[in-house]
């Protein structure tokens, strides 16, 4: 009986396993290389994703904000379906935490990327303004209250659908924290659209620059094929601005490239390629020229500070930029050079500063004389500077640096003593003078009596020239009258 229950028993499982041996030598007639392809139907859409799509889809109307037939209603309908699309963005790239163990995000559908890079375009890709009369043409007829050294500044009326577009781009380039996740923002996020964020830093609005310049900079961080065409597109930019708009157009976007681009350059490993020294010597030096330096020299000097810092043979190219760059008729750049070149000398070597101690002194002795009370008294105050004055005085070639910048210096102090108008400027001239007596009395002397022999000199000359005209002209006299 229990013999017969246990063949009744197995009698299915030996059907079964013959139905299943049958069916796997038919599947093997079928395909003798053993390789079965099973077609699968396409998964459904999920219902959320679609909506998500729906509504990104949605915000890709522009309003304008200046046109009174916009209703007020749908562009406060737009901001919350915009703050709708953040809020989901942000949770596709929240961890999930389950019984105390933190599991990656899924994050975002690639249609759901597609939809957003779309909006973005649609709303953050626009056609920049032309500039104020004030920039274009400092004689147009312009408002008294515009102030011509002064950056244009416009704040955008659509600046609420603009901020939270921001904002969901910033998520976006957050939330790509895994290889899967940077590959899709890297697939969405081409070099056209790369290109594109870089012309939005014309942009007259500072708060969309400063949204705009974190939004370049974490993309640079996490798009790291991509790295090198942006940073030409950045190289571009500035040049195009250096060499073709600086006196058309205010400087927008300028100092916020180079914040960018010195952030870049603190983490250039050594020694430098050569692409990143033509980036010294071809975009970063032609952008002293420019009549808008004021506006962004401190972001500048420190990207040039990074390159000496980084390799210091580039300092004496850098230095020749500067000099070859000097304004002419423009006091306030020759203060920011002042300190350019004071802030260069603080990093310089001995070595170093004796082999371009003589350029850099005799342009600084040059201010010292200038007619504006302001270059002249920054040019003295450099003798203030404790690393300069350590500098001049310890020279490694027994004294010769000093021997051969103090005399330039010393014909600019006697002449403000004599002849200069600002009363201020004679007293830190006088004060300069008591520090150079009391470092080097001898050699003070000396190149006093020597700028007293050569006055004497040119005194004589120009006495000797004024006699040969004078005879001149009466020999031209007594031929007149014969």
């Amino acid at each position: 009986m229990g013999a017969a229950t246990e063949v009744a028993r197995a009698a299915p499982l030996a059907a079964a396993k013959r139905r299943s041996t049958t069916l796997l030598h038919l599947l093997q007639l079928e395909n003798p290389d053993g390789v079965f392809v099973f077609t699968l139907p396409p998964p459904s859409p999920e219902p959320e994703a679609e909506t998500l799509i729906d509504k990104i889809g949605s915000c890709c109307r522009v309003f304008a904000f200046s046109d009174a037939g916009e209703p007020a209603s749908e562009r406060d309908a737009k901001r919350e379906r915009l703050s709708e699309v953040l809020d989901a963005v942000r949770s596709s790239s929240t961890s999930i935490d389950t019984k105390n163990k933190q599991q990656p995000a899924p994050g975002l559908d690639h249609r759901v990327m597609a939809a957003l890079v779309k909006m973005l375009a649609a709303n953050l890709f626009r056609e920049m303004p032309p500039p104020p009369p004030s920039a274009s043409c400092p004689l147009a007829d312009a408002p008294a209250a515009i102030d011509e050294e002064s950056p244009a500044v416009s704040l955008l009326p659509s600046w609420p659908h603009l901020q939270a577009v921001y904002d969901i781009l910033l998520a976006m380039v957050a939330g790509a924290g895994d290889d899967d996740a940077t590959k899709s923002l890297r697939h969405h996020l081409d070099r056209r659209f790369l290109a594109s964020l870089v012309s939005l830093f014309a942009s007259d609005d500072p708060r969309e620059r400063d949204r705009l310049k974190t939004a370049y900079h974490m993309l640079y961080s996490k798009l790291t094929p991509d790295r090198a065409f942006m940073r030409r597109s950045m190289a571009a930019a500035l040049l195009r601005f250096a060499h073709h708009d600086s006196s058309s157009s205010s400087p927008a976007g300028v100092g916020e490239l180079l914040e960018i681009c010195g952030s870049i350059i603190n983490g250039f490993a050594v020694p430098l390629k050569e692409e990143h020294r033509g980036f010294l010597l071809r975009v970063l030096m032609p952008l002293h020229r420019t009549r808008w330096l004021h506006a962004y020299h401190r972001q500048l000097v420190y990207c040039v500070l990074q390159f000496v810092h980084k390799e210091p043979a580039l300092v004496g190219a850098v230095v020749q930029g500067i000099l070859r760059r000097w304004p002419v008729t423009n006091c306030q750049k020759e203060v920011l050079l002042i300190d350019e070149l004071e802030e260069i000398v603080e990093v310089l070597q001995q070595d170093q500063f004796d082999a371009l101690a003589v350029p850099i002194c005799s342009r600084i002795a040059r201010c010292a004389t200038s007619c504006s009370s302001q270059v002249a008294e920054r040019a003295l105050y450099v003798w203030n500077n404790e690393r300069f004055l350590e500098l001049a005085c310890s020279s490694s070639d027994g004294g010769a640096t000093m021997e051969r910048i103090l005399p330039a210096f010393v014909a600019s102090i006697e002449d403000n003593l004599e002849r200069h108008w600002s009363k201020c400027v004679r007293d830190v001239t006088g004060s300069v003078k008591a520090l150079l007596q009391q470092m080097a009395p001898e050699m003070y002397a000396r190149c006093a009596a020597g700028l007293a022999a050569s006055r004497a000199e040119a005194d004589a000359d120009a006495d000797a020239r004024a006699d040969r005209w004078r005879r001149i002209e009466a020999a031209a006299a007594a031929n007149a009258a014969t």
